[in-house]
């Protein structure tokens, strides 16, 4: 089978390896569809994402779907969950299996991910996909997934009004499960035109480019609760800076971006005189049920957030594509 690993910084190859095997409690999976995170774009830009660092050569990819191959459920199209936790640590008895203390995460670390032709994988984690679905959206169910569990800490209250800085994939996501919640009116900040347009096409009320507007003469007061997704693309410091100033006295601002250096940076003066409540996204818990319902019923679109398909054999070019970002999600199809 073949498989994309990076090596090192830029250094990603496509070669043949032994075709894995799936033990006790696995599946073996044919993956037909990988999205390009931005965290995959960390490790290939700078070969680490936060403290974690290349330590071997590491097949990438986290957002996944496919087939499974053999066994029982053969045939069956699944979205696979890429988060194996241990189910015993504090957090994970805490209910934040997120936060597990030593979970396993597809494309990161020791753990291999989803760019390839097969993976074997735990079965529990794999979801069983509606017709509906197709195999593209499956694989845009872990970032569904992450705007699904920002929202849930962002606590929204029913009719609020919320901001969002960073309109890449899931900035855009997170705007659809926003309107979905019940949000009067959401404010969509980003400095790239197309995806300020695609904010709006996402439900956005208003769409500022950073650059242009004073954001207190669109926002009043302030929104009940602003999401940070800008990540690496914005300085991370300017980013958090416009979420604190879009936000009202007493709200709450959610910082689901990963900075490229690893510090968040904002001021304190203007957080301590909000009497601001801050949350970190670290991935999602336990939502794949909701995203795969969302999917299914059509509540969020998930296709059009793809504009790149290519196989294994591109993935290079495709990474280089993703990251200049000049369209919006890149889908890697390893069975073409």
């Amino acid at each position: 089978m073949r498989a994309a690993r990076l090596h090192a910084v830029g250094d990603l190859r496509v070669g043949e390896e032994p075709e894995p095997a799936a033990g006790a409690g696995m599946s073996l999976v044919r993956v037909t569809a990988v999205g390009i995170c931005g965290s995959d774009l960390h490790w290939w830009d700078e070969g680490a994402i936060g403290d974690a660092t290349l330590a071997h050569p590491l097949v990438l990819g986290h957002e996944g779907a496919g087939v499974i191959a053999e066994g029982p459920r053969r045939g069956e199209r699944i979205a696979i969950d890429p988060a194996i936790t241990c189910g015993t640590c504090r957090a994970c008895r805490d209910g934040y299996a997120n936060l597990c203390y030593r979970i396993r995460f597809a494309g990161h670390g020791e753990t291999d991910g989803m760019m390839r032709e097969l993976m074997a994988w735990p079965a529990d984690l794999l979801h069983p996909l509606p017709d509906t679905v197709t195999d593209a959206d499956g694989a845009l169910l872990e970032p569904l997934g992450v705007a699904i569990h920002s929202v849930d800490l962002g606590h929204l209250p029913f009719g609020g009004t919320a901001s969002v800085v960073g309109c890449g994939p899931i900035g855009l996501l997170l705007i659809g499960v926003l309107k979905a919640a019940g949000a009067s009116s959401v404010l969509a900040v980003e400095p790239l035109a197309h995806r300020r347009e695609a904010a709006s096409r996402y439900g956005a009320d208003l769409v500022a480019d950073p650059g242009a507007v004073e954001l207190r003469e669109l926002t009043g007061p302030g929104v009940d609760v602003a999401f940070e997704a800008a990540g690496a693309r914005f300085n991370s410091g300017e980013a958090v800076r416009l979420a604190l100033e879009s936000v009202r006295p007493g709200g709450r601002v959610v910082l689901a971006g990963i900075p490229g250096d690893d510090a968040i940076r904002f001021q304190a003066s203007v957080a301590r005189r909000k009497g601001l409540t801050i949350a970190m996204v670290r991935r999602m818990n336990h939502v794949y049920p909701r995203a795969i319902s969302l999917a299914a019923r059509g509540v969020v679109d998930l296709g059009a957030l793809v504009s790149r398909k290519e196989g294994l054999g591109e993935v290079k070019e495709a990474f280089g594509d993703a990251a200049h970002r000049t369209g919006l999600k890149v889908i890697i199809e390893p069975q073409r």
